[in-house]
C-alpha cells in the first residue's frame, strides 16, 4: 500500500493512505542501517500490521524530488517565507539566509508579509522596494482582517509548498484560513501522540485540496548560512545572476576586486544596497566557517 508521510515524531511515522486514512507506522531497521532517514513528504510503501488499528511498517521509500535539512522535509514545490510586516519588526538577516538555503536547494522562495494591516502603503513599498531585482514574489496578507488569502491560494494552488517562518508572525493563523479543516484532519494524529494540535513542534504535512499540500513547520528563531564553498553563494542571490561572469577578473568575489559587473550593478540601483550587504556578511561568514 503507498502513502505520504504527514507527520513523524518520536520514531512513529503517520502515513496518508487516500481513500483509507492515517497509518501509524514503524521504519523497518535497514533504514537505519542504510543510514537513511524517513523525512515528512515521502512516498512510501507500507505493511499492514493490524488493520483495525492502522498501524504499519513502512517497508520503502520512494525516490526523492529534493529534500531539506532545516526545516527536514521532502518533495516540496516552493517555499512560503512569512515573516511579520510588523510587530515583531523584520529580522532581515534571518529573512535573507532562509531564502539563500532556499535557492542553494534550488527551491522556488515565495515571500509574504503577514500583519500588513500594521502598516502603510508606502511602508509596503519600502519592503518590494528592498527585494528589487530579485524576482521573488511578495505578497502582502492579513490574517486577523482575513486579507490577501485569495492571492496566497493562487500561489498555492497545485504545489505542495513548505510554509515557514518565525514564531509569532501569524504563520499558524494563516496556515488556519488556507486549510480549515486541518484541524479536524490532523486530530487523529494528535489523539495518538497525546499533544496538543495547536503549536507546531515538528513538519507536518497537511492535504488542502486536490494537488495542493502545505508543509506546515516550526518556527525558527535562528539559522545559520548553508555549509557551502563561499564562490557559491553569488548564485544565491538572483539579482546578481544577469552580471555574473560580466567581471574583470575570474573568480570575482564581488566585495573589493576592481571593475565588477555586480558593484557596477549596484550603483546602477538595480537591486538594494541592503541586500548587497547581506552578501557580503554572509561571504565573510563562510569564509571564516572554511578558513578553520
Amino acid at each position: 500500500m503507498q502513502g505520504k508521510i504527514v507527520k513523524g515524531i518520536a520514531g512513529f511515522y503517520y502515513v496518508h493512505v487516500v481513500g483509507a486514512g492515517v497509518y501509524e507506522c514503524k521504519a523497518k531497521g535497514i533504514f537505519r542501517k542504510d543510514k537513511i532517514k524517513p523525512l515528512v513528504g515521502d512516498v512510501v510503501e507500507i505493511s499492514i500490521i493490524d488493520e483495525d488499528q492502522m498501524t504499519g511498517n513502512v517497508e520503502e521509500i520512494l525516490p526523492r524530488k529534493n529534500a531539506l535539512i532545516r526545516p527536514a522535509v521532502a518533495n516540496i514545490d516552493q517555499a512560503l517565507v512569512i515573516f511579520a510586516a510588523q510587530n515583531p519588526d523584520v529580522n532581515y538577516h534571518l529573512l535573507n539566509t532562509f531564502l539563500v538555503r532556499m535557492e542553494y536547494a534550488d527551491v522556488p522562495s515565495v515571500i509574504c508579509f503577514n500583519k500588513a494591516d500594521l502598516i502603510t502603503r508606502e511602508e509596503r513599498c519600502l519592503y518590494e522596494q528592498y527585494f528589487k531585482g530579485t524576482g521573488y514574489k511578495i505578497i502582502f496578507t492579513s490574517a486577523k482582517k482575513e486579507e490577501g488569502i485569495d492571492e496566497m491560494m493562487e500561489i498555492l494552488r497545485n504545489r505542495t509548498t513548505t510554509v515557514a517562518g518565525p514564531s509569532g508572525v501569524g504563520k499558524s493563523s494563516l496556515v488556519n484560513l488556507i486549510a480549515p479543516k486541518a484541524q479536524m484532519e490532523t486530530g487523529e494524529i494528535s489523539e495518538k501522540i497525546k499533544r496538543g494540535r495547536h503549536t507546531t513542534r515538528h513538519a507536518q504535512l497537511i492535504h488542502i485540496e486536490e494537488d495542493t499540500y502545505i508543509f506546515d513547520t516550526p518556527g525558527f528563531s535562528n539559522l545559520a548560512v548553508p555549509d557551502m564553498e563561499k564562490e557559491a553563494l553569488e548564485s544565491c542571490f538572483p539579482e546578481f545572476l544577469p552580471h555574473i561572469g560580466k567581471c574583470r577578473f575570474t573568480g570575482c568575489a564581488h566585495v573589493s576586486e576592481p571593475d565588477c559587473a555586480v558593484k557596477a550593478a549596484l550603483e546602477q540601483e538595480l537591486f538594494s544596497v541592503e541586500r548587497y550587504e547581506e552578501y557580503k556578511v554572509m561571504y565573510e561568514e563562510i569564509k571564516s566557517r572554511k578558513r578553520y
